[in-house]
């Protein structure tokens, strides 16, 4: 009984682990054009998402504003009850929905481009409602096994963590936003009691590329 339950969860690991590592290989045109748009934006970047996706949504815009990208997470109610307010031309919204059809994400993302706002939607299906009415699509697809029963997103909001993860540090290396601002604006916990910085991450350049606008 104990070596079965164990079986099953390094299954789950393992393909969870798989999933991820399958990333690398989804890197394409649409993550460059999102940090071109990121990089190059002078307005305010918004993460929004539902239920595991809102977690996820949660996760990217902390990482994002810790690596030297300001952002943060709109709750998409209570964006529809008013919050959208915050949202004006010239903003990026990043919309994650795994199946794209998740309405209150959709109308949040459609009442925003009205507003001068630049929607970037991460979802499995491009044609889906959310795909279609995107600036930028970025296509994230998971392993077979990944969401039990195709239902449960594990291994598909894994996915798009790391995705945000690769984006976060791309930004971090590009603007050369070095271990010293991270301590600024990160003075609490053990990382605010740093008394020795890393060598800060190897700079990418400075000047966006031609996909941007």
């Amino acid at each position: 009984m104990t070596d079965s339950i164990l079986d099953a969860a390094k299954d789950v690991v393992r393909t969870e682990a798989a999933g991820v590592l399958a990333v690398a290989d989804q890197l394409d045109a649409s993550f460059l054009e999102v940090a071109d748009t990121l990089y190059a934006c002078t307005g305010k970047v918004f993460v929004v998402g539902s239920g595991t996706s809102g977690a996820i949504a949660r996760r990217m815009a902390h990482l994002l504003a810790v690596c030297g990208t300001p952002a943060v997470f709109i709750h998409p109610m209570d964006a529809l009850h008013g919050t959208m307010g915050a949202l004006s031309e010239g903003d990026i919204l990043i919309s994650i929905s795994r199946g794209g059809e998740s309405d209150e994400i959709n109308e949040l993302s459609v009442r925003a481009q009205k507003r001068g706002v630049r929607v970037i939607a991460l979802t499995a299906v491009p044609g889906s409602t959310l795909g279609q009415l995107a600036d930028i699509v970025v296509v994230l697809e998971t392993n077979e096994g990944g969401d039990p029963g195709g239902m449960i997103a594990m291994g598909s909001t894994l996915v798009t963590a790391v995705w945000g993860d690769a984006l976060a540090t791309v930004l971090m290396r590009r603007r050369q936003y070095g271990w010293d601002a991270v301590l600024e604006t990160h003075p609490a916990g053990a990382v605010g009691h740093t008394e020795v910085l890393p060598q800060n991450l190897e700079g990418l350049g400075e000047t966006p590329s031609a996909t941007a606008g």
